[in-house]
């Protein structure tokens, strides 16, 4: 699970329930240019709560992403779950080299990985002298199943794209959470919180920020798929009808009564829920603004309503708002994509490592 040197370009992988995400990025300078990007649909059930059930179909589309998205370089990135791997802070002697350490994180990874250590993929990361500890540095361990990884690997072997990073989900996604703070202005603020609302098409999960870190998170079983049943139930509708009336609109006058405002209020309580058990569970930071993330985001209206609810600013997220773009890509697309980038994003940052 060694992270790889990347080139000049590296592609950035998400391979969610509902779509295969692939973004490169280019260092310039001291930022990025987007390179190319595509976003292709996954057939239901090719990939299950992040798990790959259908490499075949999934390695598929990635090609066809690939061969749309026309990606200068075929070095790519791409991340377990963050609910596949393990983190974990270790403190070891400050004079240990890190060959010395990897060989006391092996003989004693019974106490550190909840794996057979035969089937575990693992790299670590010194980050220096321990804060109360002089004689002590602190290590952040990363394990997850090897069977995790190679499956990822052969995916993006399949699809013509060289594996040179494998990383954690959560990591990929605070690279991009970087970018959205100093959009913020508070990049600088240690204290600060950002509440971050990553609806996908089957999850919505809530995260909170503090000092660049996800600090909290918390998982519902809802997303902008159920706004798409309701639509093909209401209408009789296909999936794909209701999918595109979602986006573009056109439906009958009773759909914002019925149907809309429906999975707005969930959605609305939902956020309201978990900002309460946030505080409950004993944080002292004040969450200050919430930005909204993931495919169903952009949805009219949400953002207006969770605004009124929580009384704070409302953001929706876009990693790519100070970048350059390359000529060839299509501006709006991107931009209409971009809430959906976040892990994607921060997978092809990797390119400055």
């Amino acid at each position: 699970m060694r992270f790889l040197k990347s080139g000049k370009g590296l592609i950035g992988v998400d391979i969610t329930s509902a779509t295969v995400k692939l973004l490169e990025l280019k260092q310039c300078h001291d930022n990025y240019q987007v390179e190319s990007y595509a976003v292709r649909p996954l057939r239901e059930g090719a990939v299950v709560e992040r798990r790959i059930r259908d490499i075949d179909d999934v390695a598929s589309v990635l090609s066809r992403a690939v061969e749309h998205a026309k990606p200068s370089t075929r070095k790519a990135a791409v991340a377990v779950p963050a609910s596949a791997a393990i983190t974990k802070t270790l403190s070891f002697p400050i004079g240990l080299s890190e060959e010395e350490i990897e060989e006391r994180i092996v003989a004693e990874s019974d106490r550190h990985i909840p794996f057979p250590f035969n089937e575990v993929a693992f790299d670590f990361e010194c980050l220096g002298p321990a804060p109360f500890d002089d004689e002590q540095q602190q290590v952040v361990l990363v394990a997850c199943r090897q069977q995790d990884v190679t499956q990822l690997t052969d995916t993006l072997e399949r699809a013509g794209l060289e594996p040179a990073a494998v990383d954690v989900e959560t990591f990929a996604m605070e690279r991009s959470l970087a970018e959205l703070r100093r959009q913020l202005n508070v990049e600088n603020d240690p204290t600060a919180c950002v509440g971050l609302v990553d609806i996908g098409a089957n999850m919505n999960a809530f995260h909170v920020v503090r000092g660049g870190h996800i600090v909290y998170t918390r998982d519902t079983v809802f997303g902008g798929r159920q706004l798409t049943d309701a639509i093909r139930d209401r209408y009789d509708l296909s999936m794909e009808e209701a999918g595109f009336a979602k986006k573009r609109g056109g439906l009958p006058d009773d759909y914002h009564e019925r149907v809309l405002n429906p999975f707005l209020e969930t959605v609305v309580q939902q956020v309201g829920r978990s900002l309460q058990l946030y505080y409950t569970a004993g944080r002292q930071q004040e969450v200050k603004h919430i930005v909204l993330a993931g495919g169903s985001s952009v949805i009219p209206g949400l953002a207006e309503r969770i605004a009124e609810d929580s009384g704070m600013s409302v953001t929706i997220a876009n990693p790519f708002q100070r970048m350059r773009v390359n000529k060839r890509l299509n501006l709006q697309a991107l931009t209409n994509d971009a809430p959906a980038m976040l892990t994607a994003g921060g997978l092809a940052m990797r390119v400055s490592q």
